[in-house]
């Protein structure tokens, strides 16, 4: 790293900085989903911060850093151009970032080469993330008997919001609300006896399709849920591992782990209910 890098400007990225990020991410081998603009956005406008060189109008790095509730942020999309690394300019967009949100417990997904960089930063690791993808050779298993599929969004979203608070530190129904309503996407949830019992949303990637979130009190309501929504090829699950039956519900399904991330967190983690959490809703923002 250079050890005077030109000044940047860092500001409130717009929805095309964001397709810029969006290209790097892409470039980075991220497969991210084709209709995450909105949702990003709807979480906080305000939480994706890019920088700029007064020379050049072209982003030089980028992070966002979405706010949760009072007291917890999650940190994703930290990237710098790939013309422009190795020279400072990603330390200078990571320091807006963590400044915006000093104060509270911040949690990000690091990539193994990161992790080392992002201890040094005051985060420590809680649990790792396994990513499976390929294309299920299964017909879709039945629901288990009392449960009955239905598309999510048919549901009043307060049994949604309030399933979703068992397994994120904080309310975000905003973020939830667009998620699950985006473009190119599909979600499934489970009910018996009137309670939401799983809960999985489909996104239309840039390859495949990304499953996440996908909760399930039961691993047979998890690959019921799975295996009716695996319609697209390949599909990519982000799997915890404090979850032995999601990892063994993965091997089962014949899915490969292609590569793996920390859930790092820089005090306590929070209390999820990781039995139930067959799949995280997205590496970006948590």
């Amino acid at each position: 790293m250079t050890p005077n890098p030109p000044e940047t400007t860092i500001g409130v990225a717009a929805v095309q900085d964001l397709h810029t990020t969006r290209s790097w991410a892409q470039a980075e081998g991220w497969n991210p989903g084709r209709g995450d603009l909105l949702p990003f956005f709807a979480a906080d406008p305000r939480g994706f911060l890019i920088a700029r060189r007064p020379d050049d109008p072209t982003p030089v790095s980028g992070i966002s850093v979405v706010r949760y509730g009072t007291d917890h942020a999650f940190l994703g999309l930290y990237l710098a151009r790939p013309d422009v690394r190795g020279q400072g300019y990603g330390i200078q967009v990571w320091n807006a970032g963590m400044a915006r949100v000093a104060g509270r417990t911040v949690g990000l997904d690091g990539v193994v080469a990161q992790q080392a960089n992002y201890r040094k930063s005051g985060f420590a690791s809680a649990w790792t993330n396994t990513r499976y993808e390929g294309t299920l050779n299964t017909d879709p298993v039945p629901a288990p008997p009392g449960v009955v599929l239905t598309d999510a969004t048919a549901l009043p979203f307060a049994l949604l919001a309030a399933y979703d608070r068992r397994f994120f530190p904080t309310a975000r129904d905003t973020f939830l609300a667009a998620w699950l309503t985006a473009p190119h996407r599909a979600s499934l949830a489970a009910v018996q006896d009137g309670r939401v019992v799983g809960l999985a949303v489909r996104r239309a990637c840039v390859t495949g399709s990304r499953i996440g979130p996908c909760y399930a009190d039961t691993p047979a309501v998890a690959a019921s849920l799975l295996t009716h929504l695996a319609t697209e090829t390949p599909i990519a699950l982000d799997v915890p591992d404090t979850n032995p039956a999601a990892v063994h519900l993965a091997e089962q399904l014949a899915l490969t782990p292609t590569f793996e991330t920390s859930r790092m967190y820089t005090a306590a983690p929070p209390r999820l209910d990781h039995p139930a959490l067959y799949g995280i809703s997205t590496l970006e923002l948590g």
